[in-house]
């Protein structure tokens, strides 16, 4: 053994033991221009979703109109969480990328889920304990997402607690079982790192 006093000298990994070859850690670290890049874009693409909530013609229709739309929007948000996974498995910064991936998601299934609520007041009125203006639809969904229910605003026919039920449900499976999915993501595109021959 050495002089107890003397720091121990830094271990090496042996990249034939499975260890990562020096110079490369799990993970590059990020450079800040990529960081600003993935945040202004998640930025712009909340903004963009956010105006289009807003600005949309979002007139009264039927409550299957109402369903159809949510259903669809549902398949959407599952179709681009998936083109997502496979993305983040691939990229070059995979936690950014995860990052993003759940900073454009989240607001656009929020985002969804308002409107089905609005749309359902206007196709049913008084689904609502009072009439929703997109606002109040945000306002409710972003409360029921977050589990505050304050009780302002609650849901009063069948199909507005059948709506706000899937809300919920999909909310807890974006937070489990979506997280789940990115930490695996980002898992694959860190062993894809590694495993990459240094340049």
């Amino acid at each position: 053994m050495g002089d107890p006093d003397e720091p121990a000298a830094p271990r090496t990994p042996d990249p034939a033991a499975g260890g990562r070859p020096p110079g490369r850690s799990q993970g590059q670290s990020v450079p800040r221009w990529a960081a600003v890049v993935m945040l202004t874009r998640s930025v712009l693409v909340t903004a963009g979703l956010v105006a289009a909530y807003y600005l949309l013609p979002l007139d009264g229709g039927s409550t299957a109109k109402t369903a159809a739309l949510l259903a669809l929007g549902l398949v959407g948000v599952a179709l681009i969480f998936a083109w997502e996974v496979v993305v983040i498995a691939h990229s070059p910064y995979p936690r950014l990328k995860a990052v993003e991936a759940l900073m454009s998601t989240l607001p656009l299934f929020l985002l969804l889920s308002a409107t089905a609520y609005y749309l359902l007041e206007r196709a049913a009125p008084g689904s609502f304990s009072e009439p929703l203006t997109r606002t109040d639809a945000l306002y409710f969904t972003v409360a029921t997402f977050a589990t505050v229910g304050y009780g302002d605003i609650t849901a009063q026919s069948q199909t507005a607690r059948v709506l706000t039920t899937l809300q919920m449900v999909g909310g807890l499976l974006l937070v489990g079982v979506a997280a789940r999915v990115l930490a695996g993501a980002v898992q694959a595109g860190l062993r894809q790192q590694r495993d990459r021959p240094p340049e």
